[in-house]
């Protein structure tokens, strides 16, 4: 059953560390050589626009578009690497098992320095439409590809276009801690899964570098400075009395390009000059969740930063 009432006005207050009012997440997106590709054995190429509206023919290889997605992994995932080295930032990585398994030094490099790996299937779909069996399956795909490459074992969960009616129960099952399959809210919250409360940590589609892709795509690495500035300081005024969490969300082929980069990286100045700002993996985001339990209410007073 869906929940349309969530928190509703008096949401929980969470403490987070050292009183910040918003945890900023940063996740990268590694998929470059997990999407549907001929010339990977699939029967069509990757169907989406890019280049703000240029598209091909997805039942015929297309090269172009196959040099588009490999920018990522050439080049988008090490200038990601050193910014967060240069300004000492975690970030979670959700990437697909495919993807790491076609380029491992970046999957041992992405371990090394410190960052989550968050599980985004083995190859880049969703699992609506799957059987319990098939979704399974394509869980513990990912997880195998993800241990055998990187070394270690994922604890959170998303995928494209989506999960089904079953997906959580898997992951509870699975020995997942969370899964970001969700933009309804501000906050991470509980559902059912099963006879088990499972933990969903919601992701964002507005603080998102989506808006470069595809059809008459607009954009600038300014406008995605903007949108990540307004979107903290409007987190930061209501931390005051209820701490927030704030999701930015890159992908390597789309944000990894200069300018676009541009524009996180100055987000990332500023948020670091601000007060009251914890950037953290959605790893530590979800253990100190359940490690420590929200209390009160909104009315309830809150001793963040000043």
């Amino acid at each position: 059953m869906r929940d349309l009432i969530g928190y509703g006005e008096n949401p929980p207050i969470v403490k987070w560390p050292n009183g910040a009012r918003v945890a900023v997440s940063l996740v990268l997106n590694y998929e470059e050589g997990a999407e549907s590709s001929i010339e990977a054995g699939d029967e069509r190429d990757e169907d989406i626009s890019v280049f703000g509206g240029w598209s091909a023919d997805p039942s015929r290889r297309s090269l172009m578009k196959e040099s588009f997605f490999e920018y990522g992994s050439r080049v988008g995932i090490w200038r990601y690497l050193g910014m967060l080295r240069e300004y000492q930032l975690p970030a979670t990585f959700m990437a697909c098992g495919a993807a790491l398994e076609r380029n491992p030094e970046a999957a041992q490099a992405i371990v090394r320095d410190g960052h989550e790996i968050c599980a985004h299937g083995y190859k880049w779909r969703g699992t609506v439409g799957m059987t319990p069996a098939e979704e399974r399956a394509e869980i513990r795909a990912a997880v195998a590809a993800i241990q055998a490459v990187a070394g270690v074992t994922p604890v959170g969960w998303y995928v494209r276009e989506g999960i089904t009616e079953n997906t959580r129960t898997i992951l509870v099952e699975e020995g997942f801690l969370y899964d970001s399959n969700s933009y309804a809210d501000d906050l991470p919250y509980f559902v059912q899964a099963g006879e088990a409360r499972h933990l969903v940590l919601p992701y964002s589609g507005d603080t998102n570098d989506g808006r470069f892709w595809g059809t008459g795509s607009l954009g600038t690495g300014e406008d995605f400075f903007t949108v990540l500035k307004d979107s903290l300081d409007c987190l930061l005024i209501e931390g005051a009395t209820v701490p927030k969490m704030m999701s930015v969300g890159v992908h390597l082929r789309i944000g990894g390009r200069p300018s676009v980069a541009y524009g996180v990286r100055r987000f990332l100045e500023y948020a670091l000059a601000q007060q009251g700002v914890w950037f953290a993996t959605r790893e530590e985001i979800a253990r100190w969740w359940l490690e420590h339990p929200p209390v009160g209410h909104a009315e309830a007073a809150y001793e963040g930063v000043a």
